[in-house]
């Protein structure tokens, strides 16, 4: 006889599946292959992993959707059986990953391309919505990005509620003969889609009408959400040209209808720095200064700075786009910045790639700045040495949707300078003149003046002395400890998740014997 308990969890728990073209890890527990599994182009996939973790400590019905990218997933020697992994295989039947099978996905070494990411899109879709959705049955779907746009108007015909998460305001167009011809039937959903013009029927919308995949996605959605409060509401409030006017006015429905709500993304849990493996030396909010000093030394012989341990470092962590991160901004104050304070010897270390790399090497090689400003290409070891031996990080964003190198920052003991957008916003709070409170140093203006205002508040700062230094550092370094972790992202998600379902997702068995003893 079957145990009741258990037969009333299964039929309790609501099934969560989440759909991610992007992962970092899974959690061991769900089958022989989990932790192979790493695809990752940008932070949705640590948001998915840590998702999918959370949930599954919790007891959640966690299923995944994820494309089978087998060289990605299987760098390692594993037996090959039927043109299936056998791992794989074995697992599957009887566990919670769900791979989308097409040979567009087998050999690919990155997650996106620049020539193929609709047909990529699309692939992945079809075998979600003709395959994984039957199978897992699910309660409540979670998509995310633009690559699982159809996903939510699939959802909606069925009557499944659906949460998408935005992490990047990136669209793609197609028609509905296109993706027809990959094998998903839009005749069945066309009415929830989001065309470029208002279709009269399926058969003229057919062929010419324009389908907005992310718009899509927002628009057939039970509720959306952006990975930062703030940039929600930069985004209805029109305050970025970059915004599609669809993207806009959809999010703006969303908003006002209260169907859409912003949640911070945050760093991997390797960015500790009592147990980095990249840095120099491990270090921990107790012995913060003289931790930071001994990498500071390090890190300067390495990039080719002057070593000098009592110099200030400002730290430029961000790919050098100038449309976006504000590089511009320190080009045009650098050189004079560097001769203000000759007196304490401020050096600057960018660790990135970009279009404007050129730019900084012409400007060190004009002034003769070697020594006082390095320009590295980004490696991972030179980032996490960077946080690690640096004062400083640099992020003046025009826009910024949500960022994680402010969050990483703090980790280590090293103060964000940033403009005062987006999920900047939301993460870095102006420090008080007694250190009482505050994380980092914000400008509201975005110009270099408003940047090099905020650079002199950090070095007015960085002339304290070493007491008064070590106090507030380690008082920035455990509040971001608790702030900025997975718990707290995916907490917020559960809890989302919960609303739309109106019932616990989770599963704890004493709170099963307390309801069955009661029954």
């Amino acid at each position: 006889m079957s145990n009741p308990r258990h037969v009333n969890s299964r039929n309790k728990r609501p099934k969560i599946l989440v759909v991610t073209p992007e992962i970092t890890y899974l959690p061991a527990g769900m089958g022989n292959m989990a932790q192979r599994m790493s695809a990752k182009a940008g932070g949705l996939a640590d948001v998915s992993a840590s998702l999918v973790s959370s949930l599954y400590k919790q007891g959640a019905a966690v299923h995944v959707g994820l494309p089978n990218y087998r060289s990605m997933f299987n760098s390692c020697d594993v037996k090959v059986v039927g043109g299936f992994h056998e791992e794989i295989s074995k697992a599957l039947p009887e566990k919670r990953i769900h791979l989308a099978e097409d040979r567009i996905f087998y050999y690919k070494k990155q997650v996106y391309t620049d020539h193929e990411n609709h047909l990529l899109s699309l692939a992945f879709q079809r075998e979600i919505i003709n395959h994984i959705i039957p199978l897992v049955q699910p309660d409540l779907i979670h998509c995310n990005d633009w690559m699982t746009g159809l996903i939510p108007s699939v959802a909606k015909k069925l009557g499944i509620p659906c949460l998408f998460t935005i992490h990047n305001i990136h669209t793609e167009k197609t028609t509905m003969s296109a993706i027809e011809d990959r094998g998903i039937d839009a005749a069945e959903f066309w009415q929830h889609l989001y065309f470029e013009k208002s279709p009269y029927s399926y058969e003229e919308a057919r062929d010419h009408n324009g389908v907005d995949l992310l718009a899509s996605g927002i628009f057939a959605a039970d509720h959306v959400n952006s990975v930062s409060p703030t940039f929600l509401h930069e985004v209805v409030e029109g305050r970025h040209g970059f915004v599609p006017e669809a993207i806009q006015r959809e999010l703006a429905n969303k908003m006002y209808a209260g169907c859409a709500s912003g949640i911070l993304n945050a760093p991997d849990v390797s960015y500790d720095p009592s147990t980095d493996e990249y840095i120099h030396k491990n270090y921990s909010a107790k012995n913060v200064v003289t931790g930071k000093r001994e990498n500071k030394a390090f890190f300067q012989k390495a990039i080719g700075l002057d070593v000098d341990p009592n110099a200030p470092i400002l730290f430029w962590p961000s790919r050098l786009d100038p449309l976006q991160k504000g590089c511009q901004l320190l080009a045009d104050i650098l050189y004079q910045l560097i001769a203000d304070y000759s007196d304490i010897n401020l050096q600057v270390a960018i660790v990135a790639n970009g279009a404007f790399q050129v730019h900084f090497e012409n400007i060190v090689n004009m002034h003769g700045l070697h020594g006082r400003v390095a320009v590295v290409p980004f490696s991972e070891a030179m980032s996490r040495q960077g946080y690690a031996s640096s004062d400083f990080t640099m992020m003046p964003s025009r826009f910024e949707p949500c960022g994680l190198p402010q969050m990483v920052s703090p980790k280590y003991g090293n103060l964000a300078i940033v403009h005062d957008t987006g999920g900047l916003h939301d993460t870095v709070e102006h420090m008080f003149a007694d250190g009482s409170e505050g994380n980092g140093f914000r400008f509201q203006h975005y110009s270099s003046e408003g940047l090099r205002w905020a650079i002199n508040e950090a070095i007015g700062f960085y002339r304290h002395d070493s007491k008064f230094k070590k106090k507030v550092l380690s008082r920035v370094m455990n509040e971001a400890d608790e702030r900025f972790n997975h718990e707290t992202t995916a907490a917020a998600y559960i809890q989302r998740y919960e609303q739309m379902l109106g019932r616990p997702v989770g599963y704890s068995e004493e709170m099963e014997v307390v309801r069955v003893n009661k029954a």
